[in-house]
């Protein structure tokens, strides 16, 4: 099967993938380390006899080879359900649900025929029912695979529009961009919770136990154990954040290209992008899912943490190496008024109503018809309107 996007992206973005996992445990296990090292130095922190800092070090590595098949397992466990959960959980915060052809054969039709088109397995297709203009991919595999779309998107573009959305979220798929998010998210979950999970260990600790002794008698090296335990969870969990965002924004660009390759219509995807540009927010969304998005409108500190390049960016890429036009930025027009209510005819019949309106008289008509039939007046019958028939 002949890829699209480029090759070496997709190659690229698998080896990432397996190191993203690999570099996953070996986070988990400097946490598991500092917070070891965090607890000797708290147990220690307000004896009179406090132990220097070799010790600590040495009594932290005990405790992390002791604790290092319960951390082993811990993930292992947490990878799982993020493996088999994780698209029920991205439902349940973006309200969306799969459809089939007869809830939504437009969509499907479009997303089948791309794919009948380059011989991809089609994903599931879902819908959620947003105002928001966005969508998403997500999955680990072919048979998790899934694109999100939202109602309001699907009511804001064309087909040609709504066909290069689905081209740019197919491209992610094939690219790996998708699975790689996914691994990403889940390595920033378990940062976060072992490193809110020691933090709260050591502020308890320091409420508990403050006041027992004053600075004078603290000696020995739990003092700097302590500095340099929350140093280490420090620079994990801003690790953590980074490996999110140091996936590279030109995934956005590559999905865009191979959209364009897709379906030949590089001023569609120009089209959609200006409709979507600051509309696409999705409320009850956390940054994960938003990543994953289309367009991400939250941005970041000087932009430095945007996960999605500018739109104008994208745009400039794909009038200069596409051929497209760009519109500039493009209104939505609102839903139009009254387009349910049905114009009655006006009264009196399609050329109006009469003058005389209601007290206008009635045409004439006589009680018997003036032409007689062909065999004479009927005898004893009054004569017509015009008097006697005359010989």
């Amino acid at each position: 099967m002949a890829a699209y996007g480029l090759y070496t992206h997709i190659q690229s973005n698998r080896r990432r993938s397996i190191a993203l996992l690999i570099g996953l445990f070996v986070l988990v296990y400097v946490m598991v380390f500092a917070g070891a090292l965090l607890a000797e130095a708290l147990s220690t922190y307000y004896s009179y006899n406090a132990p220097p800092l070799e010790y600590l070090i040495r009594a932290a590595e005990f405790d992390f080879i002791k604790a290092l098949p319960f951390a082993t397992i811990g993930t292992v466990v947490w990878i799982a359900i993020a493996y088999k959960f994780h698209q029920s959980m991205i439902d349940a915060v973006t309200g969306a649900r799969p459809v089939t052809r007869q809830e939504e054969p437009r969509l499907y039709n479009l997303l089948e025929n791309l794919c009948i088109s380059r011989g991809i397995t089609m994903p599931t297709l879902r819908v959620a029912d947003d105002d928001a203009l966005n969508a998403f991919a997500t999955g680990l595999n072919e048979k998790q695979y899934s694109i999100t779309v939202t109602r309001g998107l699907m009511n804001a573009l064309n087909d040609q529009e709504m066909e290069a959305v689905l081209g740019h979220e197919l491209t992610h798929i094939r690219n790996g961009d998708v699975r790689m998010l996914v691994i990403a998210v889940v390595i920033a979950g378990v940062i976060s919770f072992f490193g809110e999970l020691v933090f709260r260990i050591f502020f308890q600790n320091v409420m508990w136990g403050g006041g027992r002794r004053s600075s004078d008698d603290r000696k020995g090296g739990a003092g700097l154990a302590i500095i340099i335990a929350i140093a280490i969870i420090a620079v994990v969990w801003i690790l953590s954040i980074v490996i999110r965002f140091a996936l590279s924004r030109q995934r956005e660009f590559l999905a865009d290209a191979g959209s364009v390759e897709l379906t030949k219509n590089p001023d569609a995807m120009i089209s959609e992008l200006r409709k979507i540009e600051g509309r696409g927010e999705i409320p009850g969304a956390n940054s994960a899912v938003m990543e994953m998005c289309l367009d991400n409108p939250r941005v970041g500190f000087s932009n430095i943490f945007d996960t999605h390049p500018p739109v104008d960016a994208r745009v400039e890429a794909l009038v200069k190496f596409a051929g497209g036009h760009d519109p500039g930025p493009l209104a939505i027009a609102g839903p139009k008024q009254n387009e349910d209510v049905i114009n009655e005819p006006p009264q009196g019949g399609p050329w109006g109503e009469s003058d005389q309106g209601q007290d206008r008289e009635k045409p004439f008509r006589p009680d018997q018809p003036p032409v007689e039939g062909p065999w004479g007046p009927e005898p004893g019958a009054p004569p017509g309107p015009w008097g006697p028939k005359r010989n």
